[in-house]
């Protein structure tokens, strides 16, 4: 929008309201023209009491005295002998259009007033609305990048502005951030924003709260909050009567408000997310470090007796030890590859390359590749027959199997097996793995997919910790190396195979065995089926 509109606007509508009043008058003064003859003088007034009405309510006042002069004449050379003349032959007419134009125009004024009333009416409830609308944005949780551009938005709509632009402090400057119409000039920009490079203070003694030039009609409005400005709002192309100046500063005090909290939100959110992180690093740090402590252990202690020039180590002991070194070697590269995994998941590159697969077989590799580390008769595995494939990722379905293997094993009671079973059924095939060890304590049960302190679990991820280990006994000549501290535990296996399982539609879930012991098992649909959402993982029973 130009001035011209915004001036024009009242021209306009005064045109209109003439254009109508003289349009009634030749309409009427024709038709009682041809009835003259049997009209007396007063209906004749009352008539033409009309055009003045149709012109106060479509033009405005002035409208109205155009109409009563216009009636007037029309009156006095139509209707009052002699006819076609402005002369008044008589006191009796000069009477009848006095009181006409009394009558006419006090009747001009009371439709005027009830106009502007109307009118003043119709433009409250819609500042009512824009003010419920603007204080709805106060109980709605919108992000601040949402609720700029829509702050804006109303203001222009609101106040019938060219442009209305929004500032808030940047590295101590005010920088626009939302803006509705058109851009704005070199001049006008001066006017609501403070000189490039020249910092500014939002405080209301150092920044007029309220401003206007007839130059720009330009309105900066300071946005306060309790206890602290917020920002600027800039008005281009408007002018304000006292009423619309309350107004707008009603606008104000909600924007503020609504602002104050968008960024209050943002704020939280953001130490939020920092606690989270610190929370995940330090259970993190917790559940690595517990976990490289045995085999590094016990790879040190290994390694000291194999240089120790003064021991006497026979050749089956050597061999021994270096069989150890070798197997705790692979138990780091296991762990390392599972931090890799897990960094994959925080990142969220991990993909999936889903193939139609055979998990007995999956099951079957995962075994053997821990069979050299594990005592003969430690592992029962019981594969169904004729079992459907499943859509999955040969390499993540595969260290799920074994994540679950090693946390089994680490707890299982020297003596005992662990089972493995691989079923189907429900368009569904399921792998499980039982220990008899200690089980899962009660109030752990449903927290043991999620990284955990050695020492003090703490909720993160899926909000689990891992449960209690059981010291497996050493074996001589093994020397002697820190057994998993009760309450403790990786919680890293178990946590990245709930997040691969996950990711592939399926769902994992554990609980203990009745007579001591832990089943841990994991479900995936079958090749075809239509992946269902899946539920949430946990415990059992």
């Amino acid at each position: 929008m130009s001035s011209l509109p915004i001036a024009a606007a009242p021209a306009r509508r005064l045109l209109a309201g003439a254009a109508v009043a003289i349009a009634s008058l030749a309409v009427l003064g024709a038709l009682m023209f041809a009835f003259r003859p049997h009209l007396s003088d007063a209906t004749v007034a009352l008539v033409l009491v009309v055009p003045v009405i149709v012109g106060v309510v479509v033009g405005g006042s002035w409208a109205g005295v155009l109409a009563v002069l216009l009636g007037f004449l029309l009156y006095d050379f139509a209707f009052i002998q002699p006819y076609y003349t402005l002369r008044v032959g008589s006191g009796r007419d000069w009477l009848n259009l006095v009181v006409y134009v009394v009558v006419v125009a006090l009747v001009a004024r009371v439709v005027d007033r009830l106009r502007v009333a109307e009118d003043q009416a119709r433009n409250r409830e819609t500042d009512t609305q824009r003010l419920l609308e603007l204080s709805e944005l106060l109980i709605e949780n919108r992000s601040l990048g949402d609720l700029l551009p829509l702050v804006v938005s109303i203001v222009q709509d609101a106040f019938a502005c060219e442009s209305v632009v929004l500032l808030l402090p940047r590295d101590g400057r005010l920088e626009i951030v939302a803006r509705a119409g058109r851009e704005l000039t070199a001049a006008e920009l001066r006017r609501v924003s403070p000189e490039p490079g020249v910092a500014a203070s939002l405080m209301p003694q150092s920044a007029p709260s309220l401003l206007e030039t007839e130059a720009f009609r330009t309105e900066t409005i300071v946005l306060s909050a309790p206890g602290r400005p917020v920002g600027l709002i800039g008005l281009v192309g408007t002018r304000l009567s006292p009423h619309r100046r309350l107004l707008v500063r009603a606008f104000a005090n909600h924007i503020a408000i609504a602002l104050e909290r968008a960024q209050l939100q943002e704020q939280t959110l953001r130490i939020s997310v920092l606690e989270e992180v610190d929370r995940l690093r330090g259970a993190l740090v917790g559940a690595v470090s517990h976990d490289l402590r045995t085999p590094l252990a016990t790879i040190k202690a290994s390694a000291s007796t194999l240089l120790d020039d003064g021991s006497a180590i026979a050749p089956a002991d050597r061999k021994e030890l270096l069989s150890l070194i070798d197997e705790q070697s692979d138990r780091l590269a296991r762990l390392v590859t599972n931090l890799l995994d897990m960094s994959r998941i925080e990142t969220g590159s991990l993909v999936v390359d889903r193939q139609p697969l055979d998990i007995g077989e999956v099951v079957r590799e995962a075994v053997a590749g821990l069979r050299p580390l594990v005592p003969e008769g430690r592992l029962d595995v019981r594969i169904a027959p004729e079992l459907p494939s499943v859509d999955a990722d040969h390499v993540l379905i595969g260290q799920v199997v074994v994540n679950l293997l090693e946390n089994a094993l680490r707890y299982a009671p020297a003596g005992t097996a662990v089972e493995v079973t691989v079923t189907s059924g429900a368009a569904r095939v399921e792998v499980a793995v039982t220990d008899y060890g200690p089980g899962f304590p009660e109030q752990e049960r449903l927290r043991i997919f999620g990284l955990a302190r050695p020492t003090a679990p703490v909720p993160v991820l899926s909000g689990l910790a891992s449960r209690p280990a059981a010291a497996a006994p050493a074996t001589s000549p093994r020397p002697a190396v820190p057994a998993p501290s009760a309450g403790g535990g990786s919680g890293v296996g178990l946590a990245i195979a709930k997040a691969f399982v996950n990711a592939h539609g399926g769902t994992i879930w554990a609980d203990n065995v009745p007579g001591g012991g832990a089943r841990v098992a994991f479900s995936l649909p079958v090749h075809g089926a239509a992946p269902s959402s899946a539920p949430a993982n946990g415990a059992r029973g």
